[in-house]
């Protein structure tokens, strides 16, 4: 009797234990969390991508972040764009999760985009049609569109500078006049405001333009009072830059 006790506790072990294994795992969805953006105030997106450069990232992130901290301005609101949701690596290796993904992201309206330099904006991303379509688009409806270094090689592909004048990082300038040969890009300059465009030779002197586009917004006190903040000193005087049209 024990026995056959024994094979039926047996059996129901077993069976239990087939029938946990057939259980399917559960997924836990994490939902998306979007960055809160202020009302009233500049929105300015930074498109990223794998290879953006350190420094024509976080140059003007920093001039525009920090106007957050002074009163009786329209201040900015900050974020990045990408055309993924997975961590983007700069060239130096850093890695930032992007806020929105405009490829499938409802996306706030865009009053400043900036387009930093990445490793493969002279080759690759210029092939890439979501992105330049993605440049286009935003073009339609923003109050500034900014480069630094080689991001205007990628506004130059949206077709975007064809009437105006613009700038490079010094040693791509001849590369971007012979892609580009119809555009008016000038040399000996640190950034160039023609219209709505201000694009910038990069480098640290992102930090120039970023607070140039400060300067005209808020006035040469603001511009200061941002620059000290970050222990920059700041006379648009003795910049070289070029302005077209404001």
């Amino acid at each position: 009797m024990k026995h056959i006790l024994y094979i039926i506790l047996s059996i129901i072990i077993i069976g239990c234990q087939e029938k946990n294994q057939e259980k399917p795992i559960e997924t836990v969805e994490t939902k998306k969390t979007f960055p809160k953006l202020e009302p009233n105030r500049y929105n300015v997106a930074f498109l990223i991508m794998d290879g953006t450069y350190n420094t024509e990232f976080t140059a003007p992130f920093d001039i525009f972040q920090h106007t957050q901290y002074r009163k009786n301005i329209k201040q900015m609101n900050v974020f990045t764009v990408a055309n993924t949701d997975a961590p983007i690596t700069t060239f130096e290796g850093v890695k930032i999760i992007p806020d929105y993904n405009y490829l499938k992201d409802s996306l706030p309206k865009i009053d400043i985009l900036v387009v930093p330099s990445a490793e493969h904006h002279l080759d690759s991303d210029l092939e890439d049609t979501a992105m330049i379509d993605f440049v286009k688009k935003v073009d339609q409806t923003a109050t500034y569109m900014t480069s630094h270094c080689d991001g205007a090689f990628v506004l130059a592909k949206a077709g975007i500078l064809n009437n105006v004048v613009s700038t490079t990082f010094p040693s791509d300038i001849d590369k971007m006049r012979e892609t580009f040969p119809d555009l008016d890009i000038r040399k000996d300059v640190l950034f160039v405001h023609d219209g709505k465009y201000i694009t910038s030779a990069g480098g640290a002197k992102s930090f120039e333009a970023a607070l140039y586009l400060c300067e005209h917004l808020y006035g040469a006190e603001i511009a200061r009072s941002l620059a000290g903040g970050l222990v920059i000193d700041w006379k648009l005087e003795e910049v070289p830059h070029l302005v077209i049209s404001k």
